[in-house]
């Protein structure tokens, strides 16, 4: 199984995943590079499993990991047998949100990477979380905290430039499952149950009380939710 990050995080918030699942699967949890392109993305992606040696696999990610895994599924379909879309959308972005990310570019050049990081850290997760969390709150921070100002600069060029993968859902002939946070107000449970009625093999998770972060915010109800999946897979 190959796991790919939210923004502006890294790997290290797939550890709840890692340590739940390393019992029965081989969890690969690469640190997405800088670069500025969902297809360059996915292209590396596809050479860290290749160099792995264990495609075709279960390929998953959250949020902008969910984009790269789009960009996977159209460049390089072979190395997946089954999908995890996790507080995403296939849609492309609005002018409005691309406007937003081009001023978030120009922003991390005059004062760094620190009010991205506040930003993230009041939008992505519930207010559940920022209230009652306060340790997942704290790791968020920290592994937030570690990413570099270009690596954000190259991820927000990424997505606001990608293609609309809408189209690719209906032809997606591979398990899949969908979960998105109840309180996601990135990624609603809407837009997760739109894509759940476009694949022809998919199911629904919504974690209760999580936001856009769900792995974190909720590990335990995330990390069921995932082993059910799996255990299902042929």
């Amino acid at each position: 199984m190959v796991l790919l990050h939210a923004f502006p995080l890294t790997s290290a918030m797939w550890r709840p995943q890692v340590d739940a699942l390393s019992d029965h699967w081989r969890v690969i949890t690469p640190d997405l590079p800088a670069l500025a392109s969902m297809d360059a993305l996915a292209d590396a992606v596809a050479g860290a499993i290749n160099a792995a040696g264990c495609g075709p696999v279960v390929l998953g990610g959250l949020s902008m990991g969910g984009y790269v895994t789009f960009a996977v599924l159209r460049r390089h379909p072979e190395l997946v047998r089954a999908v995890v879309l996790a507080d995403t959308r296939a849609g492309a972005d609005t002018p409005e949100v691309r406007d937003r990310r081009t001023a978030q570019q120009a922003q991390v050049a005059t004062e760094g990477a620190a009010p991205i990081v506040e930003g993230s850290l009041q939008n992505l997760p519930s207010a559940h979380t920022r209230a009652s969390r306060p340790e997942v709150m704290d790791e968020l921070r920290g592994i937030m905290q570690g990413v570099a100002p270009e690596w954000i600069t190259a991820a927000l060029e990424a997505m606001k430039h990608r293609p609309d993968s809408t189209d690719l859902l209906p032809a997606l002939d591979v398990p899949a499952l969908v979960i998105v946070g109840e309180d996601d107000k990135v990624t609603p449970p809407n837009v997760a149950e739109d894509m759940v009625q476009r694949l022809p093999h998919a199911r629904l998770a919504v974690i209760p009380k999580a936001g856009h972060l769900s792995n974190l915010e909720d590990p335990d109800a995330f990390n069921s939710e995932l082993r059910s999946f799996l255990e299902t897979l042929p």
